[in-house]
């Protein structure tokens, strides 16, 4: 074949077969179509193509910015188009008009800092602080809050740079209705003090708890709320059987009580152990879950035995807890003024101790009294209702505050919320806080997986708590509401006479000692002697 350069316009295909083909020496010959068996039938028979396949479009990358900053120039232009601003930096450049004649409430705020105002580059200044328009104030709230500084630090930061009406209450509401602000936030401010009341006759209400593993051991300890009497008692065991063992030999001592208060341990909580106390007419009382306040009484027992085992040395375990015991039963208390063996027993045990109060249960008021109002100094009363939205404690994994809704108040100080798969799980009122009503919505935030630590509330089952060791509830009848307003703390109510067979209360202002009186009490050597 008589070489030939392939032509320049030739396609590529072409091109690469004759490259391919310079290899080889061949010689081109011409074949009729009917004498070309070579070619299957398929190529010598194609069919039409009768539509055409059109591509799917597919989106391989999206890229979106979050939003460009703001700038001078972005704030000038909106200042220009907003009618109030418009108005306020023409004032400021012509001078204002009489304050009769501006009815505007738009325009007041603007007016109080006429004299404060200023206009530099087309836009209106407050002092160093830019007069931010209606429609980027939005955007200028996103920036402030892109990392979560809360309202303080949010409310520092915007009064360094910008202004415009009612900003704080802004600030405020973005802050309360951010979902990862309240989901973070701690726990809120504690609730008043509600007392347990105290009982009128020993062994009448007792609280009782574990303490330990402390020095290898377990303690059962068990407190009358009367007399402070303290039983501790050591255990090898902290099965229901073994608490059962112990309290029935404590009842064989001292007779049955007729409340018993304690957390929510299985132990306490087991149908072992609500079977013995049903039997013996005993009305078993929970304290709210991962709130051991409301068991204060026994709490303050465990620290005292704890506190007083350290002290004790040179005997055996046993021989301690005996003499850390028996020193407490005849130590005076501050409440009652008796020690809880006078107390529980009426008898003094060996001590000589003339302590007793002639009007003991108002002495007891009155140091609850002294107490609440300590504690109350710094508490916040809060009250919910049902069908409140509220952000609910979460003790298990996951995010800190759950949104939910107040299904039912089953005490003073504890609610009960619905979960999702309609249990109600019982939180007391520290756990809870008030949630947004324009976010409330009866589901958790999405993106987050949340295990709930819960204790679902059993129908029938009597659930009562309290902060201190001074309330007593036999029945839902004897539910007592505690005054939420008390006296100031220097005036003290005293009961005057009758008035025409009405009686009268006169409050007299008293000045509040900072210290407790002393008791002065006759030398022993003069009581033979007439003074």
């Amino acid at each position: 074949m008589k070489k030939k350069q392939v032509p320049t316009t030739a396609s590529p295909r072409v091109q690469r077969w004759a490259v391919t083909l310079r290899g080889y020496d061949y010689t081109i010959q011409y074949r009729a179509g009917k004498e070309n068996g070579n070619a299957d039938a398929f190529s010598r028979l194609p069919l039409p193509v009768s539509r055409q396949v059109q591509e799917e479009d597919r989106v391989l990358l999206i890229q979106e910015l979050e939003g460009f900053p703001l700038t001078a120039e972005q704030i000038r232009t909106w200042t220009q188009r907003d009618p109030v601003l418009a108005h306020v930096k023409e004032y400021l450049l012509r001078g204002w008009p009489d304050d009769s004649t501006l009815d505007d409430p738009l325009m007041r705020p603007y007016q109080t800092k006429k004299l404060e105002l200023s206009v530099h580059e087309g836009c209106v200044l407050w002092g160093a602080r830019v007069v931010i328009p209606p429609v980027g104030r939005e955007q200028v709230l996103k920036e402030l809050h892109q990392a979560h500084p809360g309202i303080n630090r949010m409310k520092g930061l915007a009064r360094s740079y910008v202004w415009w009406p009612s900003m704080d209450k802004d600030l405020e509401n973005l802050v309360q209705q951010c979902e990862t602000c309240q989901v973070h936030r701690k726990a809120p401010a504690a609730a008043p003090l509600h007392p347990w009341e105290w009982p009128d006759q020993p062994w009448k209400r007792l609280h009782m708890d574990y303490a330990g593993p402390f020095m290898g051991q377990m303690f059962l300890v068990v407190v009358d709320a009367h007399s402070k009497w303290i039983n501790a008692e050591i255990m090898s065991s902290t099965t229901s059987a073994a608490t059962i063992s112990k309290l029935r030999a404590m009842f064989a001592t001292h007779g049955l009580p007729e409340v018993v208060v304690s957390d929510n341990g299985s132990n306490f909580t087991s149908q072992e152990m609500e079977e013995f106390l049903t039997q013996n007419g005993i009305v078993h009382v929970t304290s709210a879950p991962y709130h051991p306040a409301t068991n204060g009484l026994a709490e303050r027992a465990v620290q005292t035995i704890k506190e007083g085992l350290k002290k004790v040395r040179g005997d055996s375990i046993e021989t301690r807890l005996q003499k850390l015991l028996f020193n407490y039963r005849i130590t005076p208390q501050t409440t009652t003024g008796k020690s809880p063996a006078e107390a529980l027993m009426g008898r003094k045990l060996r001590c000589r101790l003339d302590l007793l109060h002639p009007n003991l249960q108002g002495k007891v008021q009155q140091k609850q009294s002294k107490m609440k109002e300590v504690h109350d100094r710094q508490a916040h009363p809060r009250v919910f209702t049902v069908g409140n939205p509220v952000y609910v404690r979460n003790f298990g994994s996951g995010l800190r505050w759950i949104p939910w809704v107040i299904q039912e108040t089953t005490g003073p100080l504890s609610y009960t919320v619905t979960l999702m798969d309609g249990r109600g799980v019982r939180r007391h009122i520290d756990h809870v806080r008030s949630r947004h009503p324009e976010k409330a919505t009866g589901s958790p935030p999405q993106g987050d997986s949340v295990v709930i630590t819960q204790e679902v509330v059993k129908d029938g089952e009597q659930k009562v708590e309290g902060q201190d060791n001074h309330v007593m509830l036999q029945s839902p009848r004897d539910v007592v509401t505690l005054a939420t307003e008390p006296l100031p703390n220097n005036v003290e109510e005293r009961p005057t006479t009758s008035c025409d067979a009405v009686a009268c209360t006169e409050v007299v202002a008293v000045p509040h000692e900072r210290y407790p009186r002393r008791e002065r009490r006759q030398p022993a050597y003069l009581r033979d002697y007439e003074q």
